[in-house]
C-alpha cells in the first residue's frame, strides 16, 4: 500500500478526513484520475494497480481543512477479496467507466450493487465516464449515462484524466456534498446537545441523515 501527498501545507490542522473509493473495471483510468487529482500527473505507460493503494490531498472547504484519502484498487475480478476492508469507512465513491468501452458501462450496475452491499448506505456516489478526449471512439452516449445516474440518484460527469478535464470538479463535487451533509448533521447534533463537540481530524462516517444528490446531475465536458 502506498500513500502520497496532495497540495497544501502538510503542517496545517486537519478538521476532517474523508475516505473516498474508486471502483470500476480494470483499464478505465481509475489510477490516472487519482494521479491527476492528487499529484497533477498523467502517465501513458501506467501499470495496472495490484492490490490497493491510496493518495491524499488536502483542501479547504468553507474555512475548514479537509483531507481526502482516496483509495484505488484493481478492477480485475481476482482482487475482489479486498472488498469489505476497502469499503469500510468510505463516505464517497467514484464509479468509473470508459466512454469508449461499452462493457465497462454495462458492468456499472454490478459495481453499484457491490458498493451498496458493502459501504455505508448514505455514501455519496458520482458516476464518471472517463476518456472523454476520445470522442471519435465513443461507445456510450452522455444521455444514456445521465439517464442511468438520475435513475440511481448519482452525480454524473465525464472526465479526461489525459487532458485534466473535469477531474477536479468530480472530486470537489463529492467532497463538497459530504462536507455539507456532515456540517448539517453537526448543526443538528449541536442543537440537540447544546454543544457541537469536536470532530477535528477524525474520519467521518455517515449516519442516517442524507442529502439526496441533485437530480440535475452535473454534465459534462465543460
Amino acid at each position: 500500500m502506498t500513500s502520497g501527498g496532495g497540495y497544501g501545507d502538510p503542517s496545517q490542522k486537519i478538521d476532517y478526513v474523508f475516505k473516498l473509493v474508486l471502483i470500476g473495471d480494470s483499464g478505465v483510468g481509475k489510477s490516472q484520475i487519482l494521479s491527476r487529482y492528487a499529484r497533477n500527473e498523467f502517465s501513458l505507460d501506467s501499470k495496472a494497480t495490484i492490490g490497493v493503494e491510496f493518495q491524499t490531498r488536502t483542501l479547504v472547504l468553507d474555512h475548514k481543512s479537509v483531507k481526502a484519502q482516496i483509495w484505488d484498487t484493481a478492477g480485475q475480478e481476482r482482487y475482489r477479496a479486498v472488498t469489505s476492508a476497502y469499503y469500510r469507512g468510505a463516505v464517497g465513491a467514484m464509479l468509473v467507466y470508459d466512454v469508449t468501452r461499452r462493457q465497462t458501462f454495462d458492468h456499472i450496475p454490478r459495481w453499484l450493487e457491490e458498493l451498496r452491499g458493502h459501504a455505508d448506505k448514505n455514501i455519496v456516489i458520482i458516476l464518471v465516464g472517463n476518456k472523454s478526449d476520445l470522442e471519435d471512439q465513443r461507445a456510450i452516449s452522455i444521455e444514456d449515462a445521465k439517464e442511468f445516474a438520475e435513475k440511481e440518484g448519482l452525480f454524473f460527469l465525464e472526465t479526461s484524466a489525459l487532458n485534466a478535464v473535469n477531474v477536479e470538479t468530480a472530486f470537489s463535487t463529492v467532497l463538497t456534498e459530504i462536507f455539507n451533509i456532515v456540517n448539517k448533521k453537526n448543526l443538528v447534533a449541536g442543537e440537540e446537545q447544546g454543544d457541537t463537540g469536536s470532530l477535528a481530524g477524525k474520519k467521518i462516517e455517515m449516519g442516517p441523515a442524507q442529502v439526496v444528490p441533485s437530480k440535475n446531475s452535473l454534465c459534462c465536458n465543460s
